[in-house]
């Protein structure tokens, strides 16, 4: 499509009721073709602004209960162990939610593209409502840690669903402004989750939301068809991938496959550019969950979200902006090695918001640079490989952040020794159990133990923070290998169903 021409004021073509201008436009992809309105279904011809707005009201929404629960717990977790007397549970809480999501996320999108989006939607979240009731009723850890671990397997979904949809709905030129505007909706659950509480209520307005208004492909496949169509070996395959986080205790496996319909396309593999994109986000969620789990003061990243959503729109341009964003992330993160226990707080919340602007950078633009590479037909699979890695980094984030500050505590019990600090103390202080008595040091009375004790805290966080660092340089070194290839401004419908499979 070389340009957008205004339509009629009595009817409204595809390209102008779901995209705006997005100035001049890109060479069409060879893969892709022009998308006129007579080619495309009825009811995509006239969808109107109010469907689109209550569309993207209902998939924000399905996000925020999901970011909700996963930020919520950040600055819980020390109280919900001590309530059901297991410090020990302290990484699992949110350790079973990160696992089951990163094992349930290509599932999820491959099911969507059997049995459509909108199927797949409103499975995730009547599943996550659900999970979410049995958690708010645990009455022992083992009973939230299960109810967890099922919040994350929907969650999974939800969460690689909205992007899925959004790159449905809106071309690579803006899909990067609605994609970026996710950074809000993650924003506001970490800032408002604790007082909002229970979300219930909005997961079922979000589920009213999306059975009248999304109207995308439905395949109306079979039930037997549709089971036959998904990579049950591939699946487990994946789930023994993110196994590998049990491994840190005893050990894991990971299954090569070759299937008719593979979860992951190999070819995604064979791209430099991707394996850059996948490696530098990977390195980049580890190290976001890292500073968000470990610092419940991380700063709130929504509108370096937006900004870099409009720069791409405007501009066409992606590399640069993750170049500057791994920069600065990197720099940022390292910043924090500095830290001690009487290091002023201006300055650590400096050191947070330089490190937040890196991070922000990053939240969606290795997704652009990867769907960007592949056919509209291939972006849900494109975009849960690329969520796979990133939700797999996150998990291993906690757990291996969690290991250091483990360790780096048990080594300070010499320091703790000689500065006359009690037995009891020490022992809270060390192994599984330090995570969870971060508060112990108020309850100390002696001004030298308390200083001792304060000062294992500082230590063990900085070591944690080095590893972050490390984590961050490498996705600095993976993205000067990522390849800018011009975004395209046509749309495409997504078709889904098994039949669309084997095209």
């Amino acid at each position: 499509m070389a340009e957008q021409n205004r339509a009629p004021a009595d009817s409204i073509t595809v390209i102008h009721a779901i995209e705006v201008d997005a100035g001049p436009s890109q060479e069409i992809s060879p893969n892709e073709s022009p998308v006129e309105a007579h080619d495309l279904p009825e009811h995509l011809k006239f969808r109107t602004k109010l469907r689109l707005a209550a569309i993207l009201v209902a998939i924000y929404l399905v996000l925020f209960v999901a970011a909700f629960d996963q930020t919520i717990i950040a600055t819980s977790i020390p109280t919900i162990s001590a309530s059901l007397h297991s410090a020990s549970g302290y990484t699992w809480i949110g350790g079973a939610y990160l696992l089951a999501n990163t094992a349930a996320g290509p599932l999820w999108a491959k099911c969507s593209d059997i049995w459509g989006r909108k199927l797949a939607l409103l499975s995730g979240v009547a599943i996550f409502a659900a999970a979410s009731i049995i958690a708010a009723m645990s009455t022992s850890m083992a009973m939230l840690i299960t109810a967890r671990a099922l919040q994350g397997t929907a969650a999974g979904g939800l969460g690689q669903m909205v992007t899925i949809t959004i790159s449905d709905v809106f071309s690579m030129r803006n899909r990067a402004l609605f994609l970026g505007l996710l950074g809000v909706m993650w924003a506001v659950a970490g800032s408002t989750g604790p007082l909002i509480g229970v979300h219930s209520h909005i997961c079922g307005f979000a589920f009213a939301l999306l059975i009248f208004f999304l109207d995308v492909h439905n395949p109306r496949t079979k039930l037997s068809d549709g089971v036959k169509a998904v990579d049950w070996f591939g699946t487990f395959s994946i789930f023994g991938v993110t196994l590998l986080l049990l491994g840190l205790d005893f050990g894991g496996a990971i299954f090569p496959w070759n299937t008719k319909y593979p979860l992951m396309l190999l070819g995604l593999f064979k791209n430099w550019s991707n394996n850059a994109a996948f490696l530098a986000a990977s390195a980049h969620s580890m190290v976001s969950m890292g500073v968000k789990y470990y610092l419940p003061l991380y700063f709130q990243k929504a509108t370096m979200d937006i900004i870099v959503g409009i720069l791409i729109r405007q501009t066409g341009r992606y590399k640069e902006i993750i170049w500057a964003g791994v920069i600065i992330m990197t720099m940022g993160t390292g910043l924090f090695i500095s830290l001690q226990t009487d290091t002023p707080i201006a300055s650590i919340i400096g050191f947070q918001i330089a490190s937040g602007i890196g991070i922000a950078f990053l939240f969606q633009l290795p997704m652009i640079a990867v769907q960007n590479t592949v056919s509209q037909a291939d972006t849900a699979t494109a975009t849960a490989t690329l969520g796979f890695f990133r939700n797999l980094a996150t998990s291993l984030s906690i757990v291996l952040g969690g290991e250091v500050f483990q360790k780096s505590m048990t080594t300070r019990q010499s320091f703790l020794i000689d500065a006359g600090v009690s037995e009891p103390v020490r022992q809270a202080l060390s192994g599984r159990q330090a995570a969870a008595h971060v508060d112990i040091g108020k309850t100390i009375q002696d001004p030298v133990q308390r200083h001792a004790v304060q000062d294992a805290f500082v230590w063990s966080i900085r070591n944690m923070l080095i590893m972050y660092t490390c984590i961050a340089g490498i996705a600095m070194i993976a993205s000067a290998f990522m390849k800018q290839l011009k975004l395209r401004t046509e749309y495409t419908e997504t078709k889904t169903g098994a039949q669309q499979l084997t095209k």
